[in-house]
């Protein structure tokens, strides 16, 4: 990556050392935040950003997501995971723990179109999109230039149904490589296999340009069309094994008529897609968006 880019994540990191975020969520009953802030407390740390939701007081789902400072996190990292397992334990909770440091490695895949690419790239670039995108692979060649420009690697892998075993094979291969920990599909026009899709459960973010649970599939924009839509939209969301139906992390609409061709509304909608899928990119890499089900709590 370009040095500046470099230097702004070096400055992210050096900003928030000592800054950590909490996740968690368990059934909902009396003492959780109690015995969550008297563990921070314990460690010295100050509680900063709380956010909480339940599903319902009495028999429901809790879910919290705390931001707070605490000395010397890099050394109390390993105590603080080790004492909170007790009281996970007590509370059934599923949690992670994480440091804001260190910063997540993304993939950007990437098929012809490029303009939630360069979305991604220039969020990046200007320290709004505070990740490592540690390369883009491709099944086509369009944006080789704009990527090795910035000095990011570029993996072109030709990929098809025939060969889709050999691709996903080398894919993962990278992606361990490079110990990626988050996947976007900046408009990659391939379908994933099941064990690609196991392999990186949670981790991997869908662009698809429709406002689902309209026109799952292919060709959304001819559909919406032929359907006289008055509105269209994008939906980022979590890939499963599901075709378009993971859990959902952000949507966008805009309004149309009768008078919008086809191409009038992928113009549109491409405008949506690109800064949809920036913000579930974001929220994710801020440690914001718990999976519930087949849905999100985004704080």
């Amino acid at each position: 990556m370009n040095s500046s880019i470099k230097d702004q994540i070096e400055q992210f990191k050096q900003r928030n050392q000592n800054r950590g975020r909490l996740l968690v969520s368990c059934p909902d009953q009396p003492g959780i935040v109690s015995a969550i802030s008297q563990f921070l407390f314990s460690f010295d740390a100050n509680i900063i950003e709380s956010s909480q939701y339940s599903t319902n007081p009495e028999g429901g789902t809790f879910f919290i997501r705390i931001e707070f400072e605490c000395p010397f996190l890099k050394t109390k990292e390993s105590e603080m995971v080790q004492q909170f397992y007790e009281i996970a334990t007590n509370f059934s909770m599923d949690w992670r723990l994480t440091p804001v440091y260190k910063v997540k490695k993304a993939a950007i895949f990437v098929s012809k179109e490029l303009h939630c690419l360069m979305e991604l790239l220039w969020e990046w670039q200007s320290g709004d999109l505070m990740t490592d995108i540690a390369l883009v692979i491709s099944n086509h060649e369009e944006s080789r230039d704009v990527v090795e420009g910035l000095n990011i690697p570029f993996y072109y892998i030709p990929a098809n149904k025939e060969i889709r075993k050999q691709v996903e094979e080398k894919q993962l291969q990278l992606l361990n490589e490079y110990d990626i920990d988050v996947i976007v599909l900046a408009r990659y026009m391939q379908i994933l296999t099941p064990k690609f899709v196991e392999a990186n459960s949670k981790k991997i973010i869908n662009i698809h340009h429709s406002f689902l649970p309209a026109f799952i599939g292919a060709r959304p924009y001819e559909r919406a069309h032929e359907r006289g839509v008055k509105i269209i939209g994008a939906t980022a969301h979590f890939v499963t094994n599901d075709l378009d139906e993971g859990p959902i992390i952000e949507q966008d609409i805009a309004r149309v008529d009768h008078r919008s061709d086809v191409d009038t509304l992928k113009k549109i909608g491409r405008s949506i897609e690109r800064s949809v899928l920036a913000r579930a990119v974001k929220w994710h890499i801020e440690d914001r968006i718990i999976v519930h089900q087949n849905k999100t709590i985004v704080f």
